[in-house]
């Protein structure tokens, strides 16, 4: 039998709704509040690291308690099922990069080349590829979660694309970006967006389930703890897309037709992308709870690595900045909507022996 999705609770159920709220929100406080905006924007991990404290915190608020979720010794069982994590490795480094920069090629260079600069063509380009050579790594968690994914092997495919990105990001960005501009990525931004993004919550979530689960119990943890924690999540996710908003407003607001065209290729390869690893699971016969996160880890974005670098390389008002700001602003409603398609695709997963097999 199929199992049904998960009942979405009050915050998730109109999720799209208190996302474009969010992002308005934060607009108008970095229009009307600019010193206090700027002031916060300050906070940084790190004389040029460009990580922002209170967006690190929001995240660890946002991914603490999935990683809670996690029970390692199931991530045992990954290797029996290889086939979810290929696909995924497949689509992240030999298909959404490469595809991302033909798109922004294509459409920057020719589509839209009546109204855009050659300069700003460039810098477009550019962070889009930024922004699509850094697979997902956060807000993963929240679409596995909408998706009723396996905690345990989205961290696998999480992880497994982290160490990759260590050695992968730096040369494939540089490579992909030689035609918009002589880019060197620092390494010290990429160093510590992994290491506060990932090694910081997902420590924290180990220790706190095996402390929790040794002092209450796991039927206590896993039904009544983890249950509670759906709206800190999700409240998380709303203040970090208000901040990363309202640290960007003037660059929104100045060239809100330059956001519209940006989005028009970065929404063309979340779709692509996303159906590209979910068909690949579906013929692979990869379970559903695995194929979606999957799909999602596929053709979604780790934005804050992605704005982080964009901003060190460019400066904050740069167009490779804004454009990886447009990734933000186009991939949580976008990345919705698939987390839905998956949801209400469920049934093609529900995969039935053939005749006259046990």
């Amino acid at each position: 039998m199929t199992k049904p999705a998960p009942r979405l609770a009050f915050f998730e159920r109109y999720l799209s709704l208190w996302v474009a709220l969010c992002m308005a929100a934060g607009v108008l406080l970095g229009k009307l509040a600019p010193a206090a905006v700027q002031a916060i924007r300050g906070l940084e991990f790190g004389q040029g690291s460009q990580i922002n404290v209170p967006i690190a915190i929001l995240i660890w608020l946002m991914i603490t308690p999935m990683m809670m979720k996690v029970d390692f010794g199931a991530i045992r069982n990954v290797g029996r099922k290889p086939a979810g994590l290929v696909v995924t490795l497949i689509v992240n480094w030999l298909v959404k990069p490469f595809s991302m920069a033909l798109l922004a090629w294509a459409f920057f260079r020719f589509v839209f080349a009546a109204f855009i600069s050659p300069a700003e063509a460039d810098q477009y380009i550019a962070g889009c590829i930024i922004l699509a050579a850094a697979p997902c790594t956060a807000m993963v968690f929240v679409w596995s979660h909408l998706t009723d994914g396996d905690p345990a092997y989205t961290l696998v495919q999480v992880s497994v694309n982290d160490l990759i990105m260590l050695v992968a990001f730096v040369p494939l960005v540089q490579f992909l970006v030689t035609g918009a501009s002589s880019l060197t990525v620092p390494f010290k931004v990429l160093l510590y967006s992994v290491v506060i993004f990932i090694v910081v919550p997902l420590a924290a979530g180990t220790l706190l389930r095996i402390w929790l689960i040794g002092a209450r119990g796991k039927d206590w943890f896993q039904n009544t703890l983890l249950p509670r924690f759906a709206p800190v999540t999700i409240t998380a996710l709303l203040a970090t897309l208000v901040c990363i908003f309202a640290f960007q407003a003037d660059n929104i607001t100045g060239r809100f037709f330059h956001v519209v065209l940006i989005a028009v290729p970065i929404t063309l390869q979340v779709y692509f992308n996303s159906s590209l690893a979910y068909g690949l699971m579906r013929w692979l016969k990869v379970e559903h709870s695995v194929a979606a996160p999957g799909a999602l880890i596929g053709a979604s974005n780790f934005f804050e690595l992605a704005v982080a670098t964009a901003i060190a390389l460019f400066g904050p008002e740069s167009g490779a900045a804004l454009a990886t700001v447009v990734g933000v602003l186009v991939e949580v409603p976008v990345m919705l909507s698939v987390c839905a398609a998956c949801n209400r695709t469920r049934h093609w997963f529900s995969f039935q022996p053939a005749r006259g097999r046990a």
